[in-house]
């Protein structure tokens, strides 16, 4: 018995080791946001992030590495939300990170993700080297990969030239809690607030690492 105990014992906590629920709250942090240019996942043109923002009420910009399970786990949560509030005047834009192109292509494929989507970095060897990295330690964002990490941007403040975009934004370091994403963002929108019944959902949930092992953890 004391043996199926100690196997058990580290059963648990090899789960905790490894599994991880990265949801976070929406906080305001001071940050020189700078604009950017890059070039869409999917092929043709560039976007311009304070060109593309022009005209909406609010944009997500969220980062994400395709490999990540973390990002997969919001992924269709944003869809939902894009398809739900794009004509009140949301926009989502998705930046990839350390991953090749094809691969992101193909996760937006598979994901069946409509919203559009830029990268900033191909390799997992860039990682410091990427705005992303340093809008998340300036944030107070320690992962090791930060994906998916969020940034809201309200069109209304956004400074009309230069490099810098905003000097302070909302932001999530982790993943977005549903309820409070959706709160916020008809906020912005304009709309009244919506009542919903909360559901309990039992998920696979994987620490963002290429190298660890899945484990399973009920999301809140």
């Amino acid at each position: 018995m004391r043996i199926i105990a100690a196997f058990l014992a580290s059963l648990l906590f090899l789960t905790a080791a490894f599994a991880q629920n990265e949801q976070a709250p929406i906080v305001e942090r001071d940050i020189e946001y700078k604009d950017w240019t890059y070039k869409s996942i999917r092929g043709g043109d560039e976007i311009n992030l304070r060109s593309f923002a022009a005209g909406k009420k609010l944009v997500i910009v969220v980062y994400f590495a395709p490999w990540c399970p973390n990002w997969r786990h919001d992924a269709p949560m944003l869809q939902r939300l894009y398809d739900k509030y794009r004509s009140a005047g949301l926009e989502i834009v998705a930046v990839g990170e350390y991953d090749p192109v094809d691969a992101m292509k193909t996760n937006l494929d598979a994901l069946k993700l409509t919203f559009p989507a830029v990268y900033e970095s191909q390799n997992r060897t860039e990682k410091t080297n990427t705005l992303h990295f340093g809008y998340r330690r300036l944030t107070g964002d320690n992962r090791n990969w930060g994906s998916p990490w969020y940034l809201f941007v309200t069109p209304t403040v956004i400074e009309k030239k230069g490099d810098v975009l905003l000097r302070k934004a909302s932001v999530i370091n982790g993943e977005m809690i549903e309820d409070e994403g959706e709160k916020f963002i008809r906020e912005k929108l304009g709309l009244p607030p919506q009542t919903r019944v909360a559901v309990a959902r039992k998920e696979t949930v994987e620490v963002c690492d290429p190298n660890a092992k899945p484990a399973a953890l009920r999301k809140p």
